[in-house]
């Protein structure tokens, strides 16, 4: 017998499945990441239309079968509909939701990297804020989460500021994450840090990163 549950998360991506249905990748905060499906989704005046797409984050309701999920109902708080006027966020926006892809596990707890990625979604939309120092931010910040953060590297270079920015990432309460900007020697110095993190931790090739790459020049 089906259970009905009800999960708070954020759609990472979605696929088209037959003709009306899409399959959903969902990052839940109790459940960790799992697939669920949206049946009739895509007929025009759906109940669920615009409710799988990515960004879209809040409260799903869930026919939790034997091998999957279906979504009954959803209660979408944040569709971050800012990135449809911002490619660039957008593309830093999808590679967040990559990160966080690869990082979550199913019926893995990780309310922490949830919530980071969802401030770190709208730090990207704060216009005050570079969008390169807010991706840095947020691949430090998750390897502390997943517990796989060695600490600066020890080869004794860096910039004092530098230093002081990176034990701030890594320690600082959440809602304080984006509260702090850095020069451009500092910022080179602390993507240079995640790029090598990210080379070391990541057995992946990331596609939104080679996007990032080809657009906009980013480490």
């Amino acid at each position: 017998m089906e259970e009905l549950v009800s999960v708070k998360g954020m759609v990472i991506k979605h696929s088209p499945v037959g003709d009306y249905d899409w399959v959903a990748t969902v990052f839940t905060a109790d459940r960790g990441k799992i697939t669920a499906f949206a049946r009739n989704a895509r007929k025009p005046g759906s109940k669920l239309a615009g409710s799988v797409e990515p960004f879209c984050f809040g409260t799903f309701k869930l026919f939790a079968g034997r091998s999957s999920y279906t979504i009954v109902e959803a209660d979408i708080e944040n569709y971050f509909e800012g990135f449809r006027q911002d490619l660039e966020g957008a593309c830093y926006g999808t590679f967040f939701l990559e990160i966080a892809s690869f990082y979550t596990r199913e019926n893995n707890e990780d309310k922490e990297l949830l919530n980071l990625l969802y401030i770190s979604l709208r730090a990207l939309l704060n216009e005050k804020l570079q969008n390169r120092l807010v991706k840095c931010i947020f691949e430090i910040r998750a390897l502390c989460i997943e517990g796989e953060y060695p600490g600066i590297p020890d080869r004794g270079n860096f910039l004092e500021s530098t230093v002081y920015a990176m034990n701030y990432i890594a320690t600082c309460p959440l809602q304080k994450l984006y509260s702090f900007e850095v020069s451009e020697d500092v910022l080179l110095q602390i993507e240079d840090i995640a790029a090598v993190y990210r080379k070391r931790f990541i057995d992946k090739t990331l596609k939104s990163l080679e996007m990032l790459e080809s657009l906009y020049n980013v480490r």
